[in-house]
């Protein structure tokens, strides 16, 4: 077996700002994912098992007093969630408000991705007149290396959210209710809210300016996207496969698509208190939409949203709110052309 890298410790926040500039900085965070994904793609270490059932956390057995009644059974929590920030930015909200949350659902490997939106659509610098907060939302993973690299790359941006729970696909659910948590405890003055994925290009301008209109009052009990109505898939060979026992009812409620949907940021309190009392179900656009029909909040359809992708063209492109399956180059390149002809008429 390989020795540790001694390249691996984590960098103190000291050691980062005591640096001649920002760009040394990522300098050495490129180092170290190269010296750790060299590292990890050697075949001198055990692999990982893949975790790829829900997680569901352990709990003790409960003792039965004689004052326990019926009452305080039913009312217990079915899903605590009650996992710790391995990671947090508690602090993001504390000067201002924003006026939009960007949550981004993202994997361990994707740091090409997280950086090409913090250089495009997700650069919380973009806009002057509205405030935008940026935040890359991970469970835990089962290689610790990858959990170190993502450390690192944390304590220079300062953009990541990581809770203990093991980040795998099954566990989406998860993720995006850490997400709704988050606003809920640390940003609750926040106007609106963007669920979201690493592949998703963002057209911010119709987003803000089109949909949400900051000059105008803000929306309470509002959701938007692409509204699916459909049903449970019954084949197991299926990546959408849902079991009749653990969802027996023959359609889903109406639900946004889980690759960008917005709301507004009283939503997120909502879900997420109705989620702790909700059986969790693995799909996690299909489980946000079985909480909004408890809450009797129905999602509105909007055309802007694309959950397949699209061929770029520019006039297209500024129709659109999101479009899916974009790469890091792509996005760099979509980025770079609608910002450099915003004069240009279609």
């Amino acid at each position: 077996m390989a020795s540790p890298l001694p390249a691996l410790l984590p960098l103190k926040p000291a050691q980062c700002t005591a640096m001649p500039s920002k760009v040394s900085c990522l300098y050495l965070l490129t180092v170290v994912c190269w010296a750790s994904a060299l590292w990890y793609l050697s075949g001198s270490r055990p692999s990982s098992s893949y975790v790829g059932q829900m997680t569901i956390p352990v709990r003790k057995t409960l003792k039965v007093n004689k004052n326990t009644t019926f009452t305080n059974i039913r009312t217990r929590s079915l899903n605590p969630h009650d996992f710790g920030y391995l990671i947090n930015e508690e602090k993001k909200c504390e000067k201002e408000p924003p006026f939009l949350i960007i949550l981004i659902s993202t994997t361990h490997k994707e740091f090409d991705a997280r950086q090409a939106i913090r250089e495009t659509w997700g650069d919380e610098s973009a806009f002057t007149d509205v405030r935008v907060v940026t935040l890359f939302l991970l469970g835990r993973s089962t290689d610790t290396v990858l959990n170190q690299m993502v450390e690192q790359e944390s304590q220079i941006f300062h953009d990541i959210v990581v809770e203990d729970f093991i980040d795998s696909y099954h566990n989406l659910t998860l993720k995006t209710l850490m997400g709704m948590r988050w606003v809920a405890t640390f940003c609750s003055k926040a106007q609106y809210v963007l669920k979201t994925d690493s592949d998703i290009f963002v057209n911010m301008e119709n987003l803000i300016y089109s949909l949400l209109k900051p000059t105008t009052k803000p929306r309470r009990r509002y959701f938007t996207g692409y509204v699916i109505n459909g049903g449970p898939i019954r084949d197991m060979r299926s990546k959408w496969y849902m079991p009749r026992d653990l969802y027996p009812e023959s359609k889903y409620p109406p639900f946004c698509s889980g690759t960008g949907y917005v709301f507004s940021a009283d939503v997120a309190e909502l879900i997420y208190k109705t989620s702790l009392h909700t059986r969790l179900l693995h799909l996690e656009d299909v489980y946000v939409g079985v909480c909004l029909r408890k809450l009797g909040i129905h999602p509105f359809q909007n055309s802007g949203f694309n959950h397949w992708k699209m061929a770029y063209s520019l006039c297209r492109y500024r129709r659109v709110v999101t479009v899916h399956q974009i790469s890091p180059e792509e996005m760099h390149r979509i980025w770079n052309d609608m910002t450099s002809k915003k004069h240009l008429k279609c």
